[in-house]
């Protein structure tokens, strides 16, 4: 019996969510709910469940964007359950980040039996959706950036995600060809110029003056880097 590891239970079906609230609960797992995309990015990122189940078909965000911006920084367990039986919207949803795939309609003690197998596998670490990087802090969960406690001018996704992935390796060198490959895929890797236009795009929002870099440095030939309050220093590119 589960110690009441808590679930993200995410359907826009309410009698699917309630038929799971009750399978859960009685095999003693604590469940909050979510029906759409952004409550279930609100939730996870509030309630710290311990693992989401997760349907594709929601009424604003396809379920494999959610996986792909929790996967920002939630770092538990994500199980599909969806009626797309189709191999090719499997694998998808497995390369964005989920772990495991159940077909609707589905079995009940199928379900519990790999809800145990993932908690086991792979138990989830608790860990805040905001990054607090001196005067920049970023809130991957609602995609908000703020700059000396102000409110940034908005960011398109692309601009976002790269700026995500900085972040996420705050004070390290992201070399050009990982960020191409991260942000626009393996087709993309000789694009540098386009990715010089990005970070042009960034530091002009961030209100960062490349030539004294507060936030995004240049690594000549290398990469980038996302400067933090110890290793931030006048000057560079």
């Amino acid at each position: 019996m589960p110690d009441g590891a808590k679930i993200l239970v995410v359907d826009d079906d309410d009698a699917i969510r309630k038929f799971l609230r009750i399978s859960l609960t009685a095999s003693g797992y604590a469940v909050i709910e979510a029906r759409t995309g952004e409550q279930a990015l609100a939730k996870a990122a509030t309630e710290s469940p311990a693992l989401v189940v997760l349907d594709l078909g929601l009424p604003d965000l396809d379920g494999r964007e959610v996986v792909v911006r929790l996967r920002d920084w939630f770092t538990g367990p994500v199980l599909i359950l969806s009626v797309r039986a189709d191999e090719i919207e499997k694998v998808a949803a497995l390369d964005a980040g989920a772990d495991d795939y159940v077909v609707k309609p589905f079995g009940i003690q199928e379900l519990l039996a790999r809800l145990r197998v993932l908690l086991r596998s792979r138990p989830s670490v608790s860990a805040s959706p905001v990054l607090d990087l001196g005067a920049l802090r970023i809130d991957l969960a609602a995609r908000t950036v703020a700059v000396d406690g102000r409110p940034s001018v908005a960011f398109t996704r692309k601009e976002f995600d790269l700026l995500a992935l900085l972040a996420r390796n705050a004070g390290k060198v992201v070399t050009q060809r990982q960020i191409l490959s991260e942000i626009w895929g393996a087709a993309h890797l000789a694009d540098t110029q386009y990715l010089r236009v990005y970070i042009g795009q960034l530091r002009a929002k961030l209100g960062d003056d490349p030539a004294a870099a507060r936030f995004i440095r240049t690594e000549p030939g290398v990469g980038y880097r996302l400067l933090t309050p110890e290793n931030e220093a006048p000057g560079g590119s």
